[in-house]
């Protein structure tokens, strides 16, 4: 009877005849009823954020595990909210129950940027006479002020204003032609802007003044290409078609692929969140990952002089994957036979918005997944591969991130991150100095040095919650060359080192000793190598985080100072930066490093742990990389170790399969299109690729 009025509670708050899974996210009609729930008791209020409070982890496992005898959990809204005077408000509400749950004000924090706040700045800063005067000076007449944009920043942290007063920074530009891209043409002054007064309270202005820009427009949109000689004619179409269908399946928000299970949530902070990941093992539902998110990003600029030390975006904290996620649209973003999901978020008078088709879920052929010829005969057996994408892509100002998830059918999980976008910008003098801290990209344009630094929050749960993670590194055995024990010189093996405590685990990357790092179950071994069944995280992008030791970007972003932590299990701990990043100082370091020092020696081996994995790229810019910059892509591999008896993938259909005894295999089984190739017979030997 308890679960029937759960039940139907919840299809009173979403308007559905059954209720949402546990791990959707909230629906429009539960962010507005969550918004009337807190207006009942709070009046006067602006909403941040309204987004799905996720259920504790120990009521969802006993949930899934057995659904018909345990309650479902609760529909709970996890919202922010901002009053009068910067106030800040946190609250949880229960809407299931119809009831507020907690509520606190929070003192000394700033809730991360909206795209609502970032476009108040700009029609501000156009009508501001302090603005308008610096525009005068720059080159730029009064009556062109429609012309004037700019970038809306958190301010990160400035001693001067403190974290009381929630602030943007400006980062001016100015469009010659509406259709000019504005980032050719920085200007050099940074007005400050007071987002609860909505005023200009102060401009940055530079020692040494630099003029708008007098080169002509750089744009790449298409008819600037045409003007300039016109676009390549010698590609032909490539189609992609599935005539049959897709081979996934979705119920809800719930996806199967190739022995793949999995739950595809979203929020309005790290976009894409994927649960309860399990693989289908010959009949047997295995958990392998109960989490995985892109949980943050810093990237810190490396010009020191004032008020570029402030340039260090935490894209994710201080703006919102979520909110900055793209439509996505057929045969631009993706191709092929597509699944979109959409995402609800909450706007700042407290209604539901959508954002249509944000995230994007394909099939894409992913080349050989295994091979072998026989040289002596020519037998041959060929296996292609296919891969399940699962992608969004957000706009951070300037910068594009597109983010996929693939999954393999080897079991193998891939993340890969392609940057994409415009440079920041910011004006020069001719022939100036740029002191090695940026590159002149275009005349007049300097592009300051760069990292953008990921943080992949990583709950493993590796045939069960209790986990255990080792640092793996390649290493020379012991003995001289002539010794008894490795005459030859020639032994090594993989030295593995047992993460104890949070304080322990916090390593570095090693290239010299191809460092990976293991998530095991030590309580399941292997039969065949009677090594614990592990999941091994293989990343080879991991800058060190180059601001010193002690600095404003080493203190606010602490979860970057090494590339990977663990720590034990916490609800509460999902972002790593800290729950409010924007006007941190880093005194004490927020998320993270917080976390550690209330318990640097707790045990975190053989129990339920969380890895957080910082990987990255440092970017020195060039003028390829402008006007718009060509994509680059990094990627990591989350691959199976020990989990298995045997290649998982046998059972995928070959494209082609030949025995030294001439006897032909699989003839029901053997990819249709590929048989095409062989005039529908398999009989020449050798002829598998032609």
């Amino acid at each position: 009877m308890a679960l029937d009025r759960l039940k139907q509670a919840a299809a009173h708050v979403t308007g559905q005849s059954e209720p949402p899974h546990p791990f959707d996210p909230l629906t429009g009609t539960e962010i507005e009823q969550a918004v009337a729930i807190v207006r009942k008791e709070h009046s006067g209020l602006f909403f941040n954020a309204v987004t799905l409070w996720e259920p504790r982890k120990a009521e969802m496992m006993a949930w899934i595990q057995d659904p018909k005898h345990t309650p479902r959990p609760h529909r709970v809204a996890d919202c922010v909210c901002i009053g009068r005077g910067s106030k800040v408000y946190d609250g949880i509400v229960d809407l299931t129950e119809g009831k507020i749950v907690n509520w606190e004000l929070t003192e000394g924090v700033q809730p991360l940027i909206t795209m609502e706040d970032l476009n108040l700045v700009e029609d501000t800063v156009r009508k501001d006479p302090k603005v308008i005067e610096q525009c005068v000076i720059s080159g730029i007449p009064a009556e062109d002020m429609h012309k004037v944009y700019c970038d809306p920043w958190t301010i990160g942290f400035d001693e001067r204003f403190g974290s009381g007063v929630r602030l943007q920074q400006a980062l001016m530009y100015y469009r010659p032609h509406v259709d000019d891209s504005q980032y050719s043409y920085p200007l050099d002054f940074c007005p400050i802007f007071n987002a609860d007064t909505q005023e200009i309270i102060h401009i940055d202005i530079p020692p040494v003044r630099r003029s708008v820009n007098q080169a002509p427009p750089n744009n790449y949109h298409a008819a600037a290409i045409e003007a300039e000689g016109g676009f390549r004619t010698d590609l032909k179409p490539i189609n992609i078609t599935q005539p049959e269908g897709v081979s996934f399946t979705m119920d809800g928000r719930t996806i199967s692929w190739q022995k793949w299970k999995l739950h595809i949530g979203f929020n309005y902070r790290e976009g894409a969140v994927l649960s309860n990941i399990t693989f289908d093992d010959k009949g047997n539902e295995r958990p392998t990952f109960w989490r995985l998110s892109l949980a943050e990003m810093v990237v810190p600029y490396g010009n020191p002089e004032h008020p570029h030390q402030r340039k260090h975006a935490f894209d994710l904290g201080e703006y919102g994957g979520g909110y900055m996620t793209n439509s996505l649209s057929l045969g631009c973003d993706c191709k092929g036979a597509i699944h979109y999901l959409d995402a609800d978020f909450v706007n700042r008078a407290g209604q539901a918005q959508t954002i249509k088709n944000a995230i994007c879920i394909h099939e894409e052929d992913a080349g050989i997944l295994f091979k072998h010829t026989d040289f002596r005969d020519d037998s041959c057996t060929v296996t292609r591969a296919r891969k399940l994408v699962i992608s969004h892509i957000f706009t951070a100002a300037n910068y594009e991130y597109c983010v996929y998830w693939f999954f393999h059918q080897d079991g193998t999980i891939q993340l890969e991150i392609k940057l994409t976008g415009i440079l920041n910008t910011y004006a020069m003098n001719p022939g100036e100095d740029l002191h090695g801290w940026g590159t002149e990209v275009y005349p007049g344009v300097n592009a300051h040095n760069h990292q953008h630094l990921f943080c992949l929050r990583v709950d493993p749960n590796i045939d069960g919650p209790d986990n255990t993670v080792f640092q793996v590194d390649a290493a020379r055995g012991s003995g001289e060359v002539g010794s008894a024990e490795n005459k030859y010189g020639n032994a090594f093996y993989a030295k593995k080192t047992r993460f104890e405590t949070p304080e322990q685990a916090q390593s570095d990357y090693n290239g010299a000793t191809s460092r990976t790092w293991e998530m095991c179950n030590e309580n399941k071994l292997n039969p065949y190598s009677h090594k614990p069944v592990s999941y091994k995280l293989v990343s080879r992008e991991i800058p060190e985080l180059l601001p010193k030791e002690g600095g404003l970007v080493w203190k606010r972003a602490g979860f970057a100072r090494y590339a990977v932590h663990v720590t034990k299990y916490d609800d509460s701990q999902i972002h790593p930066a800290g729950r409010h990043v924007p006007q941190t100082s880093g005194e004490p370091s927020q998320g993270i490093p917080a976390w550690i020092a209330e318990n640097p020696t707790a045990n975190i081996a053989n129990t339920d742990v969380v890895l957080w994995h910082t990987f990255g790229i440092t970017h020195f810019p060039s003028p390829e990389d402008f006007p718009v910059m060509p994509a680059e892509p990094m990627t990591l591999l989350l691959r199976p170790r020990n989990f298995f008896t045997r290649n998982p993938c046998l059972d995928v259909p070959p494209s082609y399969c030949s025995v030294p005894s001439g006897v032909k295999q699989g003839s029901t089984l053997v990819d249709k299109i590929s048989q095409l190739a062989f005039g529908g017979t398999q009989e020449k030997k050798g002829s598998c690729c032609q």
